[in-house]
């Protein structure tokens, strides 16, 4: 038989087809989508034991379940205020407790709401030797399992884990009881945010009124987006961090979850200065322009009144200070967004097809730098940056055989804010 198959080189020995099949080349440029928030929180009832994620469609058909009350619950606006916008929600519970139980069963999760489930036990109608077990929360029936023989052919669901071992008898409702809620400390947000850090979200939400823990917080941004480039914004209230990475709520800390969502959801070209309040909380804050000024001033994100609505005021972040490195440009919160955009997409093509498979020799350092001239054409092309030329971008050889070096200069746009116009009259 003659030789086949492909070839690395020109070698063969036998003679033979060596063909080899390779796609066009094709240049890299995906822009990440955005609307993620991380978020630790105080819930009666869900995971309690590691971060667990929601996304905006699970929300609303699963939030029974997963947060342990419907949708429309009084309990959940501040999670409906969050996804007016965000489009997912990495959770974390602060307030780990006790599972509720009685003789039948013990609740999935602990908190309080699983004091609500009750188990109701009768005779199957077709099978007196047999029993229909349903199981309630509040009101609402959420699991029913027909015909059973014995308690050891109970099927776990959302809600409880059932006693494999108990006698089933007949019971018009018998509560889960003992359920409660811990207690949030400042050394559960650190656990969280231990937890969180190898996650990828844009913005980072925290509504602590506990200075140490927001310093904490503020710490930890730093830490991330300095030390180890993974890019996101935090959320806090009532922080003057000074810091592009923080942005300082100034109306109330109920605000965070709408505020967490907005930032994460907006695009990169876009800005949300002078975007309307769409959640569900009663804003009473009014300021006289000499205050909106000085909220400008001290790197606030205030929400003021206009007719009958609120309005964001100027999409900032917390940073006062101005240095030749980090200009006016960095108090912009769609300047953060579109340089965090590009260290967090750029690592991901670097990543995911040069670290550790292309040469880095002449080609590749090519084919890198043709990659990173189509991803700022497509931040172009979405008006995200302006004035661009391919030759802005350089790809370089580092010190070490496995080094590289990317140089770019890039002109982010800003959205209109303020209008100065002159009408001649003739």
């Amino acid at each position: 038989m003659l030789g086949g198959g492909t070839f690395t080189s020109q070698n063969k020995k036998i003679p033979g087809t060596y063909i080899n099949f390779v796609s066009a080349a094709k240049a890299e440029g995906v822009l990440s989508e955005r609307g993620i928030v991380a978020y630790a929180v105080n819930l009666d009832w869900g995971n309690d034991t590691e971060v667990f994620q929601i996304s905006k469609e699970e929300f609303q058909r699963n939030s029974l379940s997963l947060l342990g009350y419907e949708y429309a619950a009084e309990a959940l606006k501040p999670f409906r205020d969050l996804f007016r916008h965000a489009t997912r929600v990495l959770l974390y519970r602060l307030n780990p407790g006790t599972k509720a139980t009685n003789n039948y069963a013990t609740a999935k999760y602990s908190g309080t709401r699983g004091n609500s489930l009750k188990v109701v036990i009768g005779t199957n109608p077709d099978e007196e030797d047999r029993w229909d077990v349903s199981l309630y929360l509040g009101t609402t029936l959420v699991d029913e399992q027909r015909g059973i023989a014995s308690a050891q052919n109970l099927v776990d669901n959302d809600y409880v884990v059932y006693q494999k071992d108990a006698t089933l008898t007949q019971t018009a409702g018998t509560l889960l009881a003992g359920g409660t809620n811990g207690e949030v400390t400042g050394e559960k947000h650190k656990s969280f945010l231990n937890a969180i850090e190898g996650y990828h979200y844009h913005i980072l939400a925290c509504d602590s009124m506990d200075e140490p823990t927001k310093e904490y917080y503020v710490a930890f941004t730093r830490r991330l987006r300095e030390e180890l480039g993974i890019k996101f914004q935090t959320v806090l209230f009532g922080k003057a961090a000074d810091y592009e990475g923080i942005i300082n709520v100034k109306n109330n800390a109920t605000l965070i979850p709408w505020v967490a969502g907005a930032q994460a959801g907006c695009g990169i070209n876009k800005s949300i200065t002078n975007m309307t309040y769409d959640g569900e909380l009663t804003i009473k804050d009014t300021y006289s322009q000499a205050k909106l000024e000085d909220s400008i001033e001290a790197g606030e994100f205030v929400f003021h009144k206009v007719g009958q609505e609120y309005r964001i005021l100027v999409d900032i972040n917390s940073k006062t200070s101005v240095t030749p490195e980090k200009g006016q440009d960095f108090k912009k919160n769609q300047t953060i967004r579109i340089l965090d955009q590009i260290g967090n997409d750029v690592a991901s093509i670097f990543n995911n097809k040069y670290n550790g498979k292309i040469a880095n020799d002449v080609s590749g350092r090519v084919s890198f730098w043709s990659d990173l001239v189509t991803y700022f054409k497509q931040l172009v092309s979405i008006r995200a940056i302006e004035d661009f030329d391919s030759q802005d971008v350089e790809v370089l050889p580092g010190t070490e055989k496995t080094d590289v070096i990317a140089n770019s200069v890039i002109t982010p746009v800003s959205s209109m804010e303020k209008l100065y116009m002159t009408v001649i009259v003739q």
